[in-house]
């Protein structure tokens, strides 16, 4: 069962609190981000918000706190503000869209990463927000984003739908702040220090050896 809701819940990777480096983020509070994985909030229909610069872990929070979900027996469906968008677009376009909101509305935790990473057209805004008024206070929803909340009306376009949406995300909320250093850019160039170790050593060893003094 639990199998069976991690592929229904279609996270691009399972990743668990196992594999989070908390030290790298010391502005995140770890024993909050521990305790929603108990997931109590659920349960009470409350959502989390994860804030913080490109390459901080958001998605890997969101993505264990998910898998947390499903090992607990909650429904689970994961996608990224863009794509929940074109699905939006597209099912009204095809006249199914009343079918996509009732599952949308029906998943005990829904999960949308990355909003603000692309503009949303004024109607692709709407229907996001729609997805948010049909939930509220009936399921609970974790988003990832990169942008303060004051930023945001730059990604849904009105300052009104924008003040909607986070009078109704932010009634019953947790917010986590990982603003810090990439975590992905440190892993990055630690490998790259790694690598140039290994050449200069590999250098080393290949070089002729000079300078000796031989005695006759």
């Amino acid at each position: 069962m639990v199998e069976r809701r991690i592929r229904a819940a279609r996270f691009p990777v399972v990743k668990n609190f196992d594999t989070f480096d908390f030290i790298a983020i010391p502005g995140l509070n770890k024993m909050l981000v521990l305790e929603l994985a108990r997931c109590e909030y659920i349960l009470r229909r409350e959502n989390i918000i994860a804030l913080g610069n490109s390459g901080t872990g958001k998605t890997h929070v969101a993505l264990a706190l998910g898998l947390a979900a499903c090992q607990k027996g909650f429904s689970v469906g994961f996608t990224t503000a863009a794509a929940l968008v074109s699905q939006l677009l597209e099912a009204r376009d095809e006249r199914r869209l009343l079918k996509l909101q009732r599952d949308l509305a029906s998943v005990k935790l829904l999960i949308i990463d990355e909003l603000g990473y692309v503009p949303l057209s004024p109607s692709g805004a709407e229907l996001l927000f729609e997805t948010f008024s049909q939930r509220y206070e009936r399921g609970s929803t974790i988003v990832t984003s990169n942008l303060p909340f004051e930023d945001w009306t730059s990604v849904l376009g009105s300052e009104r739908l924008t003040g909607a949406l986070l009078d109704r995300l932010t009634h019953h909320v947790s917010i986590l702040t990982m603003n810090g250093d990439s975590y992905r850019l440190k892993q990055s160039a630690g490998r790259r220090r790694v690598v140039a170790r290994a050449e200069q050593n590999q250098a080393h060893a290949a070089a002729p050896e000079t300078g000796k003094i031989t005695q006759s």
